[in-house]
């Protein structure tokens, strides 16, 4: 396929990206991208394409996996909107203040220094999954960025900077049950231990998590996001026609009349979420894990591998829901809401989620479709043969880097390159520790610049800033450690 198309593979994702820039409407950009594609897949027949385009988003949710995570989107709606109306986002705030009052008064702006980085602290602990990362620091920190003047898309940016870098550094959860499996397909033996060590030459990843804290102290934000940041100070949240991703309904919720603000009504429902991750990933790779280390294995040994095994999609769409239960008991213990004004809050939620649940579909469905023109295979034999053994890692992260960049995923990018990395490196006497970890840096690094990666989808949601604005703001950040990072690997493999 990828021969018979050529370069025709790389223009719905192409045009997708440049209309989203362009034009700043994400959903029309998707399905004219898509339209697009399967229209190149019909032969030119633009009927046919039409056709096979409903039946791509259709078939979206022949995926498991798929469905699972848009419901868990959806879902997330209705916590939002609990920890809202319960009075919960209002304590976290009164309690933040209260912690920051020393500050408030200092002129150099140490308030929002520490803010800002106890934002990226809690991001890069809830490494379980990146999108409850991403979810959670949007949700406690947008109201104190927003009484404190600072923008949204600084928000956004530290998310989504902090979230999948520690989630593929700290991979005891779904990202790292994905990669071991792609390891162990390329005939490693302990693809657990391989991908640890393969974590020291992740430098994207080490680099864009730790640039946050170093924009942060330094006060030196440049390019659009300091432009973002002086808007903000002046008191507007969003840019001039900017159109957030979240339903404005959503952020703006009141506590109920009468209920006095409690931190816990916020913290109970994100705790329970977080910590029934690693024990549903454990729980849905148990047999696994079992049949793998045999009867006589511990039981700690079992869980460790278990949480590598486990199904991340299985996993986060559970502890939501598990989250949104214990939320309706604590509350109706409290004598807040009732059972059935808590399912009224629970549709409230979904509904107003509904426009990230239809942009999570229109990713899903391009990136099947990038999988059908073999797009990323495509880019892979065109460069495959400009490589030299020193070269591998630097050419590799680069390869790497715009697949991600034109699919808007990282796990199928690294689906993608793994297998083509792994054994050219062996072949060519490259270090084959250092082209895994330039695949896993350079997925991240197109997930992070995309516009249409699902990852930075769910930080201008969780942030309430418009989607391309957060895409504009993040990119000169993204570009300073990814050229770093592509430094490393070139001088690495000149050594």
């Amino acid at each position: 396929m990828a021969e018979s198309l050529g370069i025709l593979t790389l223009l719905p994702p192409v045009i997708a990206i440049l209309l989203a820039i362009a034009t700043r409407q994400v959903f029309i950009s998707l399905i004219v991208g898509i339209f697009m594609g399967y229209v190149i897949l019909a032969g030119g027949n633009p009927w046919l394409g039409f056709l096979d385009t409903i039946q791509g988003l259709v078939d979206v949710f022949s995926d498991a996996g798929n469905t699972r995570t848009i419901m868990f989107c959806a879902l997330v709606g209705a916590l939002i909107v609990f920890m809202q109306r319960s009075g919960g986002v209002a304590g976290f705030i009164a309690f933040v203040e209260r912690k920051l009052q020393k500050y408030e008064d200092r002129q150099d702006g140490s308030g929002k220094v520490v803010v800002q980085l106890l934002a990226w602290l809690t991001g890069a602990l809830v490494f379980v999954e990146s999108s409850i990362s991403v979810l959670t620091v949007g949700t406690l920190y947008r109201p104190i960025f927003d009484k404190m003047g600072i923008s949204r898309e600084k928000l956004a940016y530290i998310a989504d900077s902090s979230s999948a870098p520690s989630s593929i550094l700290i991979p005891f959860n779904g990202w790292g049950a994905f990669i071991m499996t792609l390891l162990a397909a390329e005939g490693f033996a302990n693809p657990f231990s391989t991908m640890i060590k393969a974590l020291g030459y992740n430098f994207y990843a080490i680099i864009a998590l730790l640039l946050v804290p170093v924009i942060i102290l330094l006060k030196r934000d440049f390019g659009p996001m300091k432009k973002a940041e002086i808007r903000a100070q002046g008191g507007q949240l969003l840019s001039d026609g900017a159109t957030p991703v979240v339903d404005t309904e959503l952020t703006d919720i009141a506590a109920k009349e009468g209920v006095v603000p409690n931190l816990w009504n916020m913290v109970l429902p994100i705790v329970v979420m977080v910590l029934c991750m690693p024990l549903m990933l454990a729980y849905t790779g148990w047999d696994t894990a079992r049949g793998v280390l045999g009867a006589d294995a511990g039981a700690v040994e079992v869980f460790l591998l278990a949480v590598g095994r486990g199904s991340g999609s299985t996993s986060v769409l559970v502890a939501v829901t598990l989250s949104i239960l214990v939320s309706m008991g604590f509350y109706k213990a409290q004598g807040i809401f009732g059972i059935r004004e808590s399912v009224d809050l629970v549709l409230k939620g979904i509904a107003g989620l509904i426009p990230l649940a239809l942009l999570m579909l229109l990713a899903f469905a391009i990136g099947s479709l990038c999988k059908q023109l073999e797009t990323g295979i495509y880019v892979a034999d065109v460069t495959k043969g400009f490589l030299s053994p020193a070269l591998v890692p630097f050419l590799v992260f680069v390869v790497t880097c715009f697949i991600a960049f034109s699919t808007g995923s990282s796990w199928g990018t690294f689906a993608i390159m793994i297998p083509i990395a792994v054994p050219m490196s062996e072949q060519m006497d490259a270090n084959v520790l250092m082209a895994i970890a330039a695949v896993l840096g350079g997925g991240v690094f197109g997930d992070h610049c995309s516009p249409i990666s699902d990852t930075t989808i769910l930080s201008s949601m969780a942030s309430a800033t418009d989607h391309v604005d957060h895409v504009k703001t993040q990119l000169p950040y993204a570009g300073i450690a990814g050229g770093l990072a592509a430094m490393l690997y070139l001088v690495l493999g000149l050594l």
